[in-house]
């Protein structure tokens, strides 16, 4: 079955551009094709986590303008063979992308790969909406602080509304040495103010920071305790 899945959060900071990519590149991995699509306009960054970011040359406003061809936006991994990118521009005032248009767009990638993966802005603002809107299921990304898991199921609820019932929480930075201590909240108290499942939780590690500044995938690393774990939260999003 082809899915289009958004990657979301209420607020930026909690590692939703980091999932993307490596949720993208575990499924390549898997041996399912897919494509990553960037809609944080303006403040790309997916081609920077992909060790990308001086290949991209047509951008999605390029694609659903007539500008260029579908096939020119996307950029394929050179580690990867299934997996692609089609990045968001980085001028504000380039894009002027419609919900029909993305959803036509995403149609038309629906013949070619398996998931199509969109880094939806953080909030609730109207990009959220608008990456939203032609997705199958969704992925919330959140972490242990109160005001972002607040964030969170405010996001929860407004996906609701749009009709997306599929839907799973990631916890991220999850530091347990803290919340054995009653610093911030538990996985338990997470999952109880929150009315999705908790898919995962991914503990906090520098190596995730020097992954991403290294434009490396931290899942390419086979073996490694960060890649056993996004592996089995993966399965549990797809499944």
């Amino acid at each position: 079955m082809k899915e289009v899945i958004v990657v979301a959060s209420g607020k930026g900071g909690v590692g939703k551009t980091f999932f993307t990519a490596n949720m993208g590149a575990k499924l390549a991995q898997k041996g399912f094709s897919v494509v990553l699509i960037d809609l944080n306009i303006g403040l790309r960054s997916l081609d920077i986590y992909l060790g990308m970011e001086n290949r991209v040359v047509y951008d999605i406003s390029d694609v659903t303008s007539g500008t260029c061809r579908l096939k020119q936006a996307l950029i394929k991994d050179r580690r990867l063979n299934k997996l692609y990118l089609m990045s968001a521009p980085q001028n504000k005032s380039k894009a002027d992308i419609s919900p029909e248009q993305l959803t036509e767009l995403c149609n038309e990638l629906k013949e070619t790969f398996d998931y199509i993966i969109i880094d939806a802005p953080s909030g609730l603002e109207k990009g959220f909406t608008l990456a939203a809107t032609p997705a199958d299921k969704a992925v919330i990304i959140t972490v242990p602080e109160y005001a972002a898991i607040r964030d969170a199921d405010m996001l929860d609820q407004v996906l609701d509304g749009m009709g997306i019932e599929n839907k799973s929480v990631v916890v991220n930075k999850i530091m347990p040495e803290l919340y054995g201590k009653g610093i911030v909240p538990d996985p338990l108290e997470i999952s109880d103010s929150l009315r999705s499942p908790i898919s995962g939780l991914i503990p906090y590690d520098l190596n995730i920071n020097i992954s991403a500044n290294m434009g490396v995938p931290i899942v390419l690393a086979k073996g490694n305790y960060i890649e056993k774990n996004i592996s089995n939260i993966v399965e549990s999003i797809i499944r």
